[in-house]
């Protein structure tokens, strides 16, 4: 018998660790009214511990199946146990390795499915693999409603997956513009940032250290941009916040170019908003997104920055009235708006004018608290209702 009378959602993700779904769960949790909601994270893999610090809800409990690499069907039963000991009103599942498990959920009785497509991995750029969409297509039926984070998602899921349109809800991601601003007179250097602010014109960037992010090609981009003679150009220094699989071979390529006194890993920050405020440019050349939270997180401090035409980058940047727009996988259109950018900065009426635009566009655009909204109307809304 259900003793407690608050609505309980369970998340389901294939790892809680360090990005930009992950951060939506947490503003979900964070934001979402206690006495109305409680939370439960079940990991198909793991929950790293620097994750769960980020959690200021009590009372969420942290489960994980620790799934192996392989398919999803020799963890159906465990799945299937949990989901029936756990018993949670709603289900909300992320991306396709949690989507796999919509099956267990269906059977276990879990009254509400909702399942939120955020983008797609490397290995499938623009949800184009066959096997994929099969596998989506045979899921589907499972979720009753489906939550995409960008209009491409959106119509990704209602034109290829065949998901009917009333089932989809397109609702952004949203950012908190109170934790991520922009910058104030006699503001406190991030600690750990070697270089000096002032002399130095930062660009950097926040994401995990994994192909998706192409932090490759933006090293490549600025090696390429310390050829050009421009103060500028000169003064550039380049921040990469995060950790990955790909940090070791990111910085052996570092130190191919000769880099090792201009680049900085500044590994995973818990500062990551003091961090923004230091930056000149923040740059975000992924190879796919849906709607980036690092990217309105930026938008939201009011720096310049370049993003590469992908996914829900465009949407975010207003088409480029915020921002600087390149090709993907194109290193030296990458090398030539970070100069453009750059020489933006050292400009007072452009700098003033590109902040004003880009925090004006994060504050109509992309508000915490109209997500909120719309995340608490769903979850709590019946099998089959549409939400406005």
């Amino acid at each position: 018998m259900k003793t407690d009378a608050r609505l309980h959602v369970m998340h389901l993700l294939y790892r809680f660790s360090s990005g930009g779904l992950e951060n939506v769960v947490t503003q979900l949790i964070n934001g979402l009214p206690r006495d109305r909601f409680r939370h439960t994270l079940v990991a198909l893999t793991e929950v790293d511990p620097v994750y769960r610090a980020r959690i200021e809800t009590p009372d969420v409990q942290c489960l994980a199946l620790n799934k192996q690499p392989g398919g999803p069907l020799p963890y159906w039963p465990q799945a299937w146990r949990l989901f029936r000991e756990q018993a949670p009103d709603v289900l909300h599942s992320c991306n396709l390795a949690a989507m796999d498990f919509l099956p267990m959920a269906a059977l276990a009785r879990i009254p509400r499915r909702i399942h939120a497509e955020h983008g797609w991995d490397v290995s499938d750029p623009g949800g184009s693999n066959l096997r994929n969409r099969r596998n989506r297509r045979i899921m589907a039926p499972f979720a009753q409603d489906f939550i995409a984070v960008s209009e491409q998602v959106r119509d990704y899921l209602r034109d290829t997956i065949r998901v009917p349109a009333p089932r989809i809800q397109l609702i952004t991601n949203g950012v908190d513009t109170e934790r991520f601003r922009p910058p104030q007179s006699g503001e406190a250097w991030p600690e750990g940032l070697p270089f000096r602010a002032g002399e130095h014109l930062l660009i950097g960037t926040v994401g995990r250290l994994d192909p998706v992010k192409d932090q490759a090609r933006l090293i490549e981009a600025f090696a390429q941009l310390q050829t050009m003679d421009d103060e500028a150009c000169r003064r550039a220094r380049l921040v990469l916040v995060g950790e990955g699989p790909l940090r070791q071979a990111l910085g052996e390529r570092v130190a191919q170019r000769g880099l090792q006194d201009r680049v900085c890993f500044a590994g995973q920050r818990q500062d990551v908003p003091a961090v923004l405020r230091a930056l000149d440019v923040f740059v975000l050349n992924s190879l796919t997104e849906g709607t980036s939270c690092a990217l309105q997180e930026a938008l939201a401090t009011g720096m310049a920055i370049v993003a590469s035409t992908v996914g829900g980058n465009a949407a975010v940047l207003g088409e480029g009235t915020a921002g600087h727009l390149v090709p993907p996988s194109d290193t030296m259109a990458l090398a030539q708006a970070l100069r453009q950018a750059l020489a933006q900065r050292l400009d007072p009426a452009a700098r003033l004018a590109q902040q004003e635009a880009a925090r004006s566009r994060a504050l109509s655009a992309y508000s915490l608290q109209a997500m909120l909204a719309r995340y608490e109307t769903l979850f709590a809304s019946r099998k089959g209702q549409v939400v406005q």
